[in-house]
């Protein structure tokens, strides 16, 4: 037994053993050899870094097993590069595939993006989705017609919308030369960029791409010194005419609910500038908005904004958690007369910036369940032919709008696939400022590797080529435009034997059906009976559930 522990007490010490040794080996050689005096450095050195962990007490395993316990250290560090270069398959998706980011790197290039010898998905795999074919097939649109009118009657100033558009990402989060590239690539492929809650930076101003001005809670760009909405500030930037649409953020899907921090330390004179905010301060992004706290008061706020700029477009953008708060704006939008002209879903699967774990993984719906909810919300409440609708959320090729399009998207919005064009890795490095490829820090030496006037091109060819790809895919399946695209057209394999439309597989309401008092969907109709106009708060939750609140202060009773 003896003789095992003395056994187990050399494998730990072994490494700084054998550097102790070969550091007096080479120094008894370094008055003959260069390469002597050269490697007794390099082992007393070794010999210093064991000393010291045997020392520390912040590490148990080089504590342990000094010198050779940093090795555990190292291979911790290149994991992500080795598994994502040497062991991650094709179609794994961590958070994208090696698949889905080298299509986007073909089509931002103007490559070819064909794949030879067949799919590599297993098309009898359950939740395998594909797109119903036409024996007659249509001829092929042109892909510069993929464009939707957002504004209603209460809108004096419409935007015509590509059906494909930059999602939101602010300057702070991203680069100055990726926020460059991103709106000049938006204004030759003619779509447009959401600012992102950050404001509007010069830089999305510097090549006159479309943009839509995000209004978050921060109210960054419009805010008084004490965070509070300004009027003037906003009317004043509001008139820009590269400023199309105005979005009120409500959540986002990364983090719903959640604030943010800026740290002081990460704050530039620029960031300060456009977010309105003063040096070295943190920067707060509160939860909710201080300049409404009811569905109602919501709708006079999208009044105002509306008269403020002018009349442009105003909307709103936001995650669905719980479903009675969504309900209780349409409500209050059937009690005020007002309309947003747009809505945003964001799932919550997105998220370029960093987020808590929890948040990432299990807060908010996922974006088809998400979109799927708001559009059947407002067809039952006889509001859907006068708003539009837009989703978020992993979106990347042509079939993953073909299939929001199907669930009641008029168009799509896309973070992370431009972030690709402009030459993401998925290093997963935003939140370090650290980003290899310069498109989320604010390293002015790391930034500067990207070149605007050669990812632009790169951002505009992603577009082009992706609706490319749509319209191909319309005209295969007897189409011509995307508004076209129902649930009658996409399906999934639901099991090994089974495959269903997605007409059969989600629900769908009926025009008005919410408002007739009787809905034969259980959810949407104990949702909207307790959704209130005048509150996010229900009147009670659905069948006959209690808040937590209540059943503690019972208890406590």
């Amino acid at each position: 037994m003896k003789a095992l522990q003395t056994a187990r007490f050399m494998q730990r010490y072994a490494a700084l053993a054998i550097c102790v040794a070969m550091m007096i080996v080479t120094g008894l050689l370094a008055d003959q050899l260069y390469l002597g005096r050269v490697m007794s450095l390099v082992f007393a050195g070794l010999t210093l870094l064991g000393v010291h962990d045997l020392l520390q007490k912040r590490h148990a395993i080089t504590r342990n097993y000094p010198v050779i316990g940093h090795l555990r250290f190292l291979f911790e560090a290149v994991r992500p590069e080795v598994r994502q270069y040497l062991l991650e398959t094709d179609t794994e998706t961590v958070p994208f595939s090696r698949a889905q980011r080298s299509l986007v790197y073909q089509r931002a290039k103007a490559e070819p993006d064909q794949r030879p010898f067949g799919t590599t998905l297993d098309a009898y795999a359950d939740r395998y989705e594909f797109m119903g074919h036409s024996l007659t097939p249509a001829p092929l649109a042109d892909p510069a017609t993929f464009r939707v009118s957002v504004g209603g009657d209460q809108c004096r100033q419409p935007y015509s919308a590509s059906v494909l558009n930059i999602s939101a990402m602010s300057f702070g989060a991203l680069s100055a030369n990726a926020i460059q590239a991103l709106n000049l690539g938006a204004r030759l492929g003619g779509f447009c960029q959401d600012t992102g809650e950050g404001g509007v930076s010069p830089y999305h101003l510097e090549h006159g791409g479309d943009l839509v001005w995000q209004i978050a809670s921060g109210y960054f760009g419009c805010r008084n010194p004490d965070g509070t909405f300004s009027p003037e500030k906003f009317a004043e930037r509001a008139r820009d005419p590269r400023i199309r649409m105005i979005e009120i953020k409500l959540s986002q899907g990364a983090k719903p609910g959640h604030g943010g921090i800026l740290p002081a330390s990460k704050i530039t004179p620029e960031i300060a500038a456009t977010r309105g905010i003063p040096m070295g301060h943190d920067c707060v992004s509160p939860p909710s908005h201080s300049r409404f706290q009811t569905p109602l008061e919501l709708m006079d706020f999208i009044t105002e904004l509306r008269a403020l700029c002018g009349g442009k477009p105003v909307g709103f953008k936001t995650a669905i958690g719980q479903p009675w708060e969504f309900m209780a704006i349409v409500k209050a939008m059937l009690e005020s007369g007002v309309r947003p002209d747009f809505i945003v879903v964001d799932g919550a699967e997105g998220g370029t910036g960093a987020a808590p774990v929890e948040f990432a993984d299990n807060m908010g719906a996922p974006m088809r369940e998400a979109l799927l909810f708001v559009h059947n919300t407002l067809v039952g409440a006889g509001l859907r032919d006068q708003i539009r609708v837009a989703a978020a959320g992993k979106i990347i090729s042509a079939f993953d709008m073909a299939c929001a399009f199907a669930l009641g998207a008029d168009w799509v919005n896309s973070a992370r696939g431009f972030m690709f064009a402009v030459g993401c890795i998925q290093a997963r490095a935003c939140h370090t400022n650290r980003c290899p490829t310069g498109v989320a820090t604010q390293d002015r030496l790391r930034q500067r590797a990207i070149v605007v006037e050669d990812k632009a091109r790169r951002v505009a060819n992603f577009h082009r080529n992706t609706l490319h790809a749509l319209a191909e895919l319309l005209a295969a399946a007897g189409l011509q435009h995307p508004s076209e695209i129902t649930p009658h057209h996409i399906a999934r394999r639901v099991g090994s034997t089974e495959i269903r439309l997605f007409s059969r597989l989600f629900p769908f309401l009926e025009p008005g059906e919410l408002l007739r008092g009787y809905s034969a969907h259980a959810f949407y109709a104990d949702t909207w009976r307790v959704a209130r106009p005048d509150s996010f708060a229900p009147a009670h939750l659905p069948s006959g559930g209690a808040r937590p609140g209540a059943r503690t202060a019972a208890a406590a009773s």
